[in-house]
Protein backbone atom coordinates (compact mmCIF):
# COMPACT_ATOMS: atom_id res chain seq x y z
CA UNK A 1 0.00 0.00 0.00
CA UNK A 2 1.64 3.20 -0.75
CA UNK A 3 2.19 5.60 1.96
CA UNK A 4 1.10 9.37 1.91
CA UNK A 5 3.91 11.90 1.10
CA UNK A 6 5.21 13.74 4.35
CA UNK A 7 4.20 16.73 4.38
CA UNK A 8 6.67 19.44 3.69
CA UNK A 9 8.68 21.56 6.11
CA UNK A 10 6.74 24.74 4.56
CA UNK A 11 2.85 22.28 4.66
CA UNK A 12 -0.06 24.16 6.32
CA UNK A 13 -2.74 22.50 7.69
CA UNK A 14 -5.86 23.08 5.52
CA UNK A 15 -9.47 23.22 6.86
CA UNK A 16 -11.36 20.44 4.75
CA UNK A 17 -14.33 21.57 2.86
CA UNK A 18 -17.83 21.40 4.32
CA UNK A 19 -20.43 20.01 2.94
CA UNK A 20 -23.04 23.22 2.13
CA UNK A 21 -26.39 23.15 3.96
CA UNK A 22 -29.30 22.49 1.58
CA UNK A 23 -30.29 25.47 -0.45
CA UNK A 24 -26.78 27.43 -0.25
CA UNK A 25 -23.85 27.39 -2.50
CA UNK A 26 -20.84 25.52 -1.08
CA UNK A 27 -18.40 27.51 0.10
CA UNK A 28 -14.69 28.19 -0.47
CA UNK A 29 -12.63 26.18 1.17
CA UNK A 30 -10.67 27.77 3.42
CA UNK A 31 -6.82 28.14 2.90
CA UNK A 32 -3.77 29.27 5.02
CA UNK A 33 -3.04 33.13 4.64
CA UNK A 34 0.29 33.79 2.53
CA UNK A 35 3.19 33.47 4.20
CA UNK A 36 2.16 31.56 7.06
CA UNK A 37 4.60 28.54 6.61
CA UNK A 38 5.33 26.24 9.33
CA UNK A 39 9.42 26.58 10.13
CA UNK A 40 10.85 23.38 11.81
CA UNK A 41 12.50 24.53 15.12
CA UNK A 42 14.94 21.74 15.01
CA UNK A 43 16.09 22.85 11.46
CA UNK A 44 16.28 26.98 12.58
CA UNK A 45 18.41 25.62 15.75
CA UNK A 46 20.43 24.00 13.01
CA UNK A 47 21.13 26.63 10.88
CA UNK A 48 22.24 28.68 13.62
CA UNK A 49 24.61 26.19 14.82
CA UNK A 50 26.30 26.07 11.39
CA UNK A 51 26.73 29.61 11.05
CA UNK A 52 28.93 29.90 14.47
CA UNK A 53 30.89 27.23 12.97
CA UNK A 54 31.28 28.60 9.32
CA UNK A 55 32.42 31.82 10.80
CA UNK A 56 34.77 29.82 12.99
CA UNK A 57 35.84 27.91 10.23
CA UNK A 58 36.45 30.72 7.10
CA UNK A 59 35.45 34.16 8.28
CA UNK A 60 32.55 35.95 7.30
CA UNK A 61 33.83 37.41 4.12
CA UNK A 62 33.86 33.73 2.89
CA UNK A 63 30.83 32.28 4.36
CA UNK A 64 28.22 31.34 2.12
CA UNK A 65 24.69 29.99 2.52
CA UNK A 66 25.33 26.98 0.40
CA UNK A 67 28.05 26.32 3.22
CA UNK A 68 25.88 27.19 5.90
CA UNK A 69 22.94 24.63 4.35
CA UNK A 70 25.88 21.88 3.51
CA UNK A 71 27.03 21.76 7.18
CA UNK A 72 23.57 22.52 9.34
CA UNK A 73 22.20 18.88 6.91
CA UNK A 74 19.56 21.22 5.26
CA UNK A 75 18.60 22.54 1.41
CA UNK A 76 19.52 26.37 0.56
CA UNK A 77 15.54 27.15 0.96
CA UNK A 78 15.51 26.22 4.40
CA UNK A 79 17.79 28.96 4.81
CA UNK A 80 16.47 31.43 2.44
CA UNK A 81 12.39 30.71 4.25
CA UNK A 82 14.34 32.53 7.40
CA UNK A 83 16.51 34.95 6.17
CA UNK A 84 17.25 36.69 3.06
CA UNK A 85 20.85 37.17 3.20
CA UNK A 86 23.99 35.99 4.91
CA UNK A 87 24.19 39.76 6.39
CA UNK A 88 20.95 39.17 7.87
CA UNK A 89 21.59 35.64 9.04
CA UNK A 90 24.49 36.82 11.15
CA UNK A 91 22.85 40.19 12.47
CA UNK A 92 19.96 37.91 13.36
CA UNK A 93 22.00 35.29 15.36
CA UNK A 94 24.66 37.89 16.97
CA UNK A 95 21.44 40.03 17.75
CA UNK A 96 19.67 36.80 19.89
CA UNK A 97 23.04 36.10 21.47
CA UNK A 98 22.81 38.83 23.09
CA UNK A 99 19.84 38.83 23.95
CA UNK A 100 20.31 36.00 26.05
CA UNK A 101 22.78 37.13 28.07
CA UNK A 102 23.91 36.11 31.26
CA UNK A 103 22.56 36.47 35.06
CA UNK A 104 23.64 39.78 36.59
CA UNK A 105 26.49 39.08 39.49
CA UNK A 106 24.96 39.13 43.06
CA UNK A 107 27.55 38.15 45.59
CA UNK A 108 27.24 40.66 48.08
CA UNK A 109 30.19 42.76 47.21
CA UNK A 110 31.25 44.50 44.41
CA UNK A 111 34.67 42.81 44.24
CA UNK A 112 33.09 39.74 44.36
CA UNK A 113 30.70 40.48 41.37
CA UNK A 114 33.78 41.81 39.17
CA UNK A 115 35.21 38.60 39.84
CA UNK A 116 32.52 36.73 38.90
CA UNK A 117 31.92 38.55 35.49
CA UNK A 118 35.42 38.35 34.56
CA UNK A 119 35.50 34.47 34.85
CA UNK A 120 32.49 34.01 32.81
CA UNK A 121 33.49 36.72 30.43
CA UNK A 122 37.33 35.13 30.35
CA UNK A 123 35.66 31.60 29.65
CA UNK A 124 33.28 32.71 26.71
CA UNK A 125 36.83 34.86 25.16
CA UNK A 126 38.94 31.89 25.62
CA UNK A 127 36.43 29.26 23.82
CA UNK A 128 38.23 28.34 20.08
CA UNK A 129 35.34 29.24 18.16
CA UNK A 130 34.84 32.86 19.87
CA UNK A 131 38.75 33.52 19.41
CA UNK A 132 37.93 33.28 15.65
CA UNK A 133 34.80 34.66 15.27
CA UNK A 134 35.33 37.71 17.74
CA UNK A 135 38.12 39.70 15.37
CA UNK A 136 36.80 38.49 12.31
CA UNK A 137 33.66 40.26 12.74
CA UNK A 138 34.98 43.05 14.55
CA UNK A 139 36.78 43.60 11.62
CA UNK A 140 33.29 43.55 9.53
CA UNK A 141 32.29 46.19 11.47
CA UNK A 142 34.03 48.33 10.26
CA UNK A 143 32.91 48.16 6.86
CA UNK A 144 29.49 47.42 7.46
CA UNK A 145 27.11 49.64 9.87
CA UNK A 146 24.73 46.90 10.07
CA UNK A 147 26.93 44.67 11.77
CA UNK A 148 29.06 47.29 14.07
CA UNK A 149 25.58 47.80 14.83
CA UNK A 150 24.73 44.49 16.00
CA UNK A 151 27.80 43.97 17.57
CA UNK A 152 27.17 46.79 19.18
CA UNK A 153 24.51 45.17 21.03
CA UNK A 154 25.84 42.42 21.46
CA UNK A 155 29.41 42.96 22.97
CA UNK A 156 28.45 46.08 24.33
CA UNK A 157 24.98 47.37 25.40
CA UNK A 158 24.64 44.54 27.18
CA UNK A 159 27.62 44.19 29.55
CA UNK A 160 26.82 48.00 30.03
CA UNK A 161 23.32 47.30 31.53
CA UNK A 162 24.88 44.72 33.35
CA UNK A 163 27.44 46.96 34.88
CA UNK A 164 25.01 49.44 35.63
CA UNK A 165 23.23 47.11 37.98
CA UNK A 166 26.10 45.67 39.26
CA UNK A 167 26.89 49.23 39.91
CA UNK A 168 23.81 50.11 41.52
CA UNK A 169 23.50 47.43 44.16
CA UNK A 170 27.05 48.94 45.08
CA UNK A 171 25.83 52.08 45.63
CA UNK A 172 22.78 50.33 47.44
CA UNK A 173 25.28 48.88 49.65
CA UNK A 174 27.46 52.06 50.60
CA UNK A 175 30.38 50.34 48.39
CA UNK A 176 30.30 53.25 45.62
CA UNK A 177 29.44 56.60 45.31
CA UNK A 178 26.37 57.54 43.59
CA UNK A 179 28.18 59.80 40.73
CA UNK A 180 30.14 56.55 39.83
CA UNK A 181 30.90 56.85 35.91
CA UNK A 182 29.18 53.62 34.66
CA UNK A 183 30.94 53.48 31.30
CA UNK A 184 34.43 53.83 33.12
CA UNK A 185 33.58 50.98 35.10
CA UNK A 186 32.94 48.85 32.06
CA UNK A 187 36.07 49.61 30.36
CA UNK A 188 38.12 48.70 33.28
CA UNK A 189 36.64 45.18 33.66
CA UNK A 190 36.49 44.41 30.46
CA UNK A 191 38.78 46.40 28.81
CA UNK A 192 41.91 44.22 30.13
CA UNK A 193 40.59 41.11 29.80
CA UNK A 194 39.54 41.94 26.33
CA UNK A 195 43.11 43.21 25.30
CA UNK A 196 45.33 39.86 27.07
CA UNK A 197 42.91 37.26 25.72
CA UNK A 198 41.76 38.17 22.22
CA UNK A 199 44.47 40.96 21.08
CA UNK A 200 47.60 39.36 22.83
CA UNK A 201 45.90 35.88 22.63
CA UNK A 202 48.21 35.15 26.03
CA UNK A 203 47.73 32.94 29.09
CA UNK A 204 45.81 34.42 32.03
CA UNK A 205 48.30 33.81 35.06
CA UNK A 206 47.30 32.71 38.02
CA UNK A 207 45.57 35.08 40.25
CA UNK A 208 45.08 37.19 37.40
CA UNK A 209 41.33 37.56 37.91
CA UNK A 210 41.74 37.65 41.19
CA UNK A 211 43.75 40.92 41.06
CA UNK A 212 42.31 42.14 38.24
CA UNK A 213 38.84 42.40 40.24
CA UNK A 214 40.51 43.71 43.12
CA UNK A 215 42.10 46.53 40.83
CA UNK A 216 38.80 47.55 39.50
CA UNK A 217 37.17 47.44 42.74
CA UNK A 218 39.99 50.06 44.02
CA UNK A 219 40.05 52.09 40.97
CA UNK A 220 36.27 53.00 41.63
CA UNK A 221 37.18 53.67 44.87
CA UNK A 222 34.95 50.86 46.70
CA UNK A 223 34.70 51.01 50.53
Amino acid sequence: MAKDPAPSETASPATAERPAPPGRAAPSPRRAPAGAAVLREEKTAAIRAAVFAELAAVGFGRMSIEGIARRAGVGKTAVYRRWRSKLHLVLDVVTALAAEGMPVPDTGTLRGDVRMLLEVASRALRHPMAAQIIPDLLAEAARSPEIAEALRGALHDSQESMTRTMVAHAVERGELSPDVDVRLALDLITGPLYWRVVVLRGDLPKGYLDELAAAVATALGAR
